[in-house]
């Protein structure tokens, strides 16, 4: 009697708890990336179509200009900066340059405090693995010898081929 009374106020307070607190206070890390991946890939959108155009120096290495409609990714911060105003956590804009996938525009830092383009994605990493299928990445992955929760997504040019990939993620705590 006394368990079931238990359960009882405790479903109750539990009830109550949640009308006050709604669902968004729980929200998690996985939800988190799902939110600021479908922010960066819908300010991306309003850009126009993703395309690859010409070749650009990105921290010294040669590789192709990403362009969403006539706006130039490389070197252009705005983008993945905007998505860090409002989401919070990290944001890239990869472009595939032969086999590796390389950080063209960033608020990812590396530990002198700079932007980390022209660094490439972790050629032995879960993320690769699935962007080379094809398929999306969420999940831990570790960014220049940190742990951060992630989200990768293929950004694909008018004839379907993968010319780069989305990235958000946060620092785990």
């Amino acid at each position: 009697m006394k368990k079931s009374l238990f359960a009882l106020l405790l479903l109750a307070f539990t009830a109550d708890f949640l009308v006050q607190f709604p669902a968004r206070v729980f929200a998690g890390p996985a939800e988190e990336v799902q939110a600021a991946m479908q922010l960066l890939k819908s300010k991306a959108a309003t850009l126009g179509a993703p395309g690859v155009k010409g070749e650009e120096p990105v921290a010294g290495k040669t590789v192709p200009s990403l362009l969403f409609g006539a706006t130039k990714m490389n070197n252009n911060f705005v983008l993945v900066d905007d998505v860090q105003k409002e989401a919070g956590g990290t944001a890239t804009i990869f472009v595939k340059s032969g086999d590796e996938f390389v950080r063209v525009a960033t608020n990812v830092k590396k530990d002198d405090g700079s932007r980390a383009i022209g660094t490439i994605l972790d050629p032995k990493g879960k993320a690769i693995a699935a962007i080379v299928k094809g398929e999306s990445y969420f999940g831990e992955a570790e960014i220049l010898g940190k742990p951060y929760v992630t989200g990768y997504e293929p950004i694909r040019d008018a004839s379907g081929n993968v010319i780069g990939i989305y990235y958000v993620g946060y620092l785990k705590k």
